[in-house]
This record gives C-alpha cells, structure tokens and sequence, in this order.
C-alpha cells in the first residue's frame, strides 16, 4: 500500500509518496514540482507512480500556490520567475532534511515536475550537482528566452520597466542550461514535450537538443518529442517518466 502524508520538512508544505511498508528505510529520492496554478496535489498521480516502483517522492508546494498561496496565484504573474527560484533555494533545506534522518539510499537524488515544475527541474540542474538525474516534462531549459517571450506577450496595459526586465533576465541566467550546458555534468537528463503544447513552446526544448548533442557533458541528454500531444500529461507520458527514474537511479 502506498503512504500519502502531508508533512512540514524543514517548515516547507510538502506531500510524501512512499510504501507504506518502507517509510522507514532508505531509498532513492525524487523530488517532483507542480505547474503554475496548480499545486503539490495535482501530481500526485506521478508521485504514486514513482512510489509503486521504490522511490520516495517529495512532493512540494509552490510558492503562491496551494496552501501558500496569497490571494489567487494569477494575481502574481508578474512574480512568475520567483516561484521556481524560490523552490531552488528550497531545495537544500529539503534534501538535508532527508539526508539528517539517513533516509536518502546512497545519495540517489532525483529531480522532475511539469511544466513550471519542469523549468524548475532544470534551474537546478545548473544550480545543484547533488542531483544525479532529471526528467523534464513540458518545461524548458532555456528560461532567459522563454522569460523574454513572456514579457513581450504582456498587455499593452501591463507596464514593466526597463530596470525590471533586465533584473529578471540577469537572475535567470546563471540557471539557463542553454546558456550553461556544462553545468549537466554528463547526468541523465530526459525531456518530454508535445509539438502541438500552447503554453511552454516546444520548439525551445528541439532547439535545445540540436544545440547540445555535440557537447560531451551533455552527452546523457534525451528528448522524445510527441506529435500532437498538447499541455497535458497522459498515462504513458507518467510511466515513461517512471520509467526513466529507475534506469537512472536503481
């Protein structure tokens, strides 16, 4: 039977997926993010999955979303790029966490989520070489870029500053794996995307791939691309996640 527990780890709003029958134990961990305005319940399904297959899964809340959130999360649009750094300076705090109560099985540390949690999985795969494996689900590695688009399609009515942008650009940077493909290390790194998405474009995760197939520490990089496939994850979109996680980690 799988264990769902809703948990504070290191003051952070986190759901814990495990079997019930090795809460206890160590294991590989994986820690897998939502999307914007969704929140950790949202992908519980993934992290049941995961759990069927030996993993403990953390789960985490986002800031602005779920039971952190502060009036609707569209209200901080604005403050989109906040949500995912502020989960990678969180990060650490969870992983010691674990790591305090020997839970963590030698070290395997797994990182994945959708959407905004699939930008996020990449942000810290620059920011974190504890990682050992990431799976990146309708996200992008490229957040300068994708951040620019996103100030571009605002409203005419939406005023933002010069200051602001480039202060937002100048924070994503360091993070951007297009911009930094050194920082994968040689780490298994699988993208799923669907061509036909309207909300994070494809085309930034193809571009991507073609960039970086040369690159030696990028050599452990895969993207499966589906025909058609929208902003949504299917069955065997989850299981190919899975399936990943335990090719990279057990």
């Amino acid at each position: 039977m799988i264990s769902v527990s809703e948990k504070q780890v290191a003051s952070l709003p986190v759901l814990e997926v495990v079997d019930a029958v090795s809460t206890s134990e160590k294991l590989p961990l994986i820690v897998f993010y939502h999307g914007w305005t969704n929140c950790k319940e949202v992908v519980l399904t993934q992290g049941y999955e995961l759990a069927k297959r030996g993993f403990r899964v953390i789960l985490p809340e986002a800031l602005y979303h779920g039971v952190r959130a502060e009036g609707k999360v569209t209200d901080h649009f604005l403050s989109f790029w906040e949500v995912p750094l502020k989960s990678v300076q969180e990060f650490t705090q969870l992983i010691n966490y674990y790591r305090e109560h020997d839970l963590i099985l030698n070290d395997q540390i797994g990182v994945g989520g959708f959407s905004m949690g699939g930008i996020t999985t990449c942000m810290l795969m620059a920011a974190n070489d504890e990682i050992k494996a990431g799976v990146v689900l309708s996200g992008t590695p490229h957040p300068v870029e994708f951040c620019q688009q996103i100030l571009s399609a605002l409203p005419s009515d939406v005023e933002i500053s010069p200051a602001y942008k480039k202060n937002q650009l100048k924070l994503l940077t360091k993070y951007d794996l297009s911009m930094h493909p050194e920082k994968i290390m040689q780490r298994p790194l699988h993208f799923w995307h669907g061509d036909a998405d309207e909300k994070v474009p494809c085309d930034l995760t193809e571009n991507f791939g073609k960039s970086v197939k040369d690159i030696p520490a990028a050599q452990n990089v895969s993207i499966h691309i589906s025909h058609g496939a929208k902003h949504k994850l299917s069955y065997d979109v989850t299981q190919e996640m899975v399936q990943k996680f335990i090719n990279y980690l057990q």
